[in-house]
């Protein structure tokens, strides 16, 4: 019963903040400063995330397999290649530098 209730509020807690988004004037949002951060902060955020979760391990930083894979993928980005190749290189490499690790 409490993760139902742990549910329910999740979802209430979004949709007001949903309308929380939708409530702001248009005029705050046309701001050029508004409209910059909007574009970048995603950007950001996605980043830290990614490095977070490939060089991050119980608390510490670590380098191992997942580091490759993200080189991997950087460098077929920066190439651009499309996305599902970016990400089928990432998962051939780690899975690669995992099998040869052990």
């Amino acid at each position: 019963m409490t993760v139902w209730i742990a549910v329910g509020a999740t979802a209430l807690g979004c949709y007001l903040l949903k309308l929380l988004g939708l409530s702001i004037p248009a005029g705050l949002l046309e701001r050029p400063a508004v409209r910059r951060s909007a574009a970048l902060v995603p950007v950001a955020l996605l980043a830290a995330l990614t490095a977070l979760q490939t060089f991050g391990k119980d608390g510490g930083l670590t380098l191992d397999a997942r580091a490759l894979g993200l080189a991997a993928a950087a460098l077929a980005a920066w190439r651009r290649a499309p996305f599902l190749l970016v990400v089928a290189l990432a998962v051939l490499v780690t899975a690669l530098a995992r099998l040869l690790g052990r």
